[in-house]
């Protein structure tokens, strides 16, 4: 069974994700993946158990292996596919409406929403100025649904304009998602440290 997760509130959607493949399962970047990958990832059965549960993250930013997804339809796993957006116009969706479940969790509109996109522009070019922007409004926002804004904002930069910077800018939230959801570190100091980055990626 697949289940596709899709929005910027990473926090609903992982609770969802939770309440549909439990509290043990494997976690896999899109990104990485090949079309060769997916026999084994969606057919193969694991040493112990017949069944897996599997989360497949940004698979959609990986055009070659998306496209193959409706040939999995039947796997025999428990498989969620979170993304921050889908493209609703590919015959990819098309053909994936009505043969699995689709849940969206936008975020709730923000006050501060047009300050985020402008301290994620700011810090293309100046991460010093962008953090200090982000001091004046951190103590009202929480630090993953930031987090989702800025990364829905380079996703859109990306779709713009897929140059090398967008591409390791979005490589570099990918990074950071994962720290966020890992490590003990404090969250608005990874967001920091990224912000800070961002302008040196080549």
């Amino acid at each position: 069974m697949i289940k596709l997760f899709c929005g910027e509130d990473r926090i609903k959607a992982k609770k969802a994700i939770a309440d549909f493949l439990g509290s043990n399962y494997e976690v896999i970047e899109g990104g990485e993946l090949v079309p060769t990958d997916l026999p084994s990832l969606f057919l193969g059965q694991s040493l112990f158990e017949k069944t897996r549960q599997i989360l497949i993250q940004d698979l959609s930013a990986n055009k070659p292996v998306f496209d193959e997804l409706p040939k999995y339809l039947d796997t025999p796993h428990k498989v969620a596919i979170l993304e921050l957006k889908l493209d609703k116009r590919s015959s990819t969706y098309k053909s994936l409406q009505g043969k699995v479940e689709i849940r969206d969790f936008p975020l709730p509109k923000d006050p501060n929403l047009n300050l985020v996109f402008g301290i994620y522009r700011t810090a293309k070019t100046d991460g010093k100025k962008a953090v200090a922007m982000l001091e004046k409004i951190k103590s009202e926002e929480d630090p993953i649904m930031f987090f989702g804004l800025l990364a829905s904002q380079a996703i859109k930069d990306f779709s713009l304009r897929q140059g090398i910077k967008e591409k390791r800018a979005l490589k570099e939230l990918s990074d950071l998602d994962i720290k966020l959801k890992t490590t003990s570190f404090q969250p608005w100091l990874l967001i920091e440290s990224f912000l800070l980055r961002l302008s040196s990626l080549q």
